[in-house]
């Protein structure tokens, strides 16, 4: 088949500690395992957990002589004028020529965005065909995405970061008739059926249908990911590829509920084939 440009996963939340890096790591090693060629980019100059891990793996794989796939990366550095307006214009250029470079070379692109409002967060969730928003299962996150009834889970009012998506696919509309499909993933699951979990399942129900996004359920609270990060790996990798004695039933679980979470993301995988769309970066840029 020939290539037109890659499938665009963006990880986006306006709340640090949501689980994003790790989201968007899992998937890209996933996809890699699936035979797909992959790309990443990480736009947070600032804190670049995605960059870490990206770090951590070729520097455990090479130190442990471990065959693992890798993703081609890309990191846009901090720039540092001294201008607000000429920082903008350079953080843009990098992301800009970062993407132009690999988007008719690989299958699937992820980027990975910061946990604040940025000018180049605002043009990665322009670009996506996916967009996933990983939040913690608690009222406080949720809050990020709309204010919430306490007694009834209905929405009162919708959130900065929600009027951000709103106004991303508005603009990915009139540039190329294309819809992204926007899927709200709830991470570190509690397994306890209290009230504050059946009202944040109300309030997600309730934004699903007033916004048109999705809702998918997504990884539990595991200490297997705090072993997982400083050596670089993911719960796709084979054990052996680290330091997770003791870690088996963990690995697994957690493995399925990525294997879930990839299925209902529904990237266009078909047969080892990528649904291509026509590229769109020149209307974009």
């Amino acid at each position: 088949m020939q290539r037109t440009n890659a499938h665009v996963v963006v990880l986006g939340n306006e709340k640090g500690g949501s689980g994003k890096s790790t989201t968007a790591f899992h998937l890209a090693v996933h996809l890699l395992y699936e035979g797909f060629r992959v790309a990443t980019v990480d736009t947070d100059s600032r804190q670049r957990t995605f960059t870490a891990y990206v770090r951590n793996r070729s520097e455990w794989a090479k130190a442990h002589g471990l065959n693992v796939p890798h993703p081609i990366h890309f990191h846009l550095p901090q720039t540092r004028s001294d201008s607000a307006e000429e920082n903008a214009r350079l953080d843009f250029e990098m992301f800009r020529q970062s993407v132009a470079e690999v988007e008719g070379e690989v299958d699937y692109l992820i980027i990975d965005t910061p946990g604040f409002d940025t000018h180049l967060a605002r043009i990665a969730h322009t670009l996506a065909d996916t967009l996933v928003t990983p939040f913690n299962d608690s009222l406080v996150d949720l809050d990020v995405i709309a204010r919430i009834e306490p007694d009834t889970g209905s929405v009162l009012e919708l959130s900065h970061y929600t009027r951000l998506v709103q106004r991303a696919r508005r603009e990915r509309l009139a540039i190329d008739g294309r819809a992204i499909d926007w899927v709200l993933v709830r991470n570190r699951i509690s397994m306890l059926n209290s009230r504050n979990t059946r009202i944040v399942r109300t309030g997600l129900d309730s934004i699903a249908d007033r916004v048109g996004c999705r809702v998918a359920e997504g990884i539990a609270e595991r200490v297997i990911f705090r072993s997982l990060f400083p050596i670089g790996m993911t719960v796709f990798d084979p054990l052996e590829s680290g330091v997770l004695a003791g870690s088996s039933m963990s690995h697994i679980a957690a493995r399925q509920e990525y294997r879930l979470l990839v299925d209902t993301l529904n990237l266009g995988l078909r047969s080892g084939v990528v649904l291509r769309k026509p590229s769109r970066l020149a209307e974009v840029f």
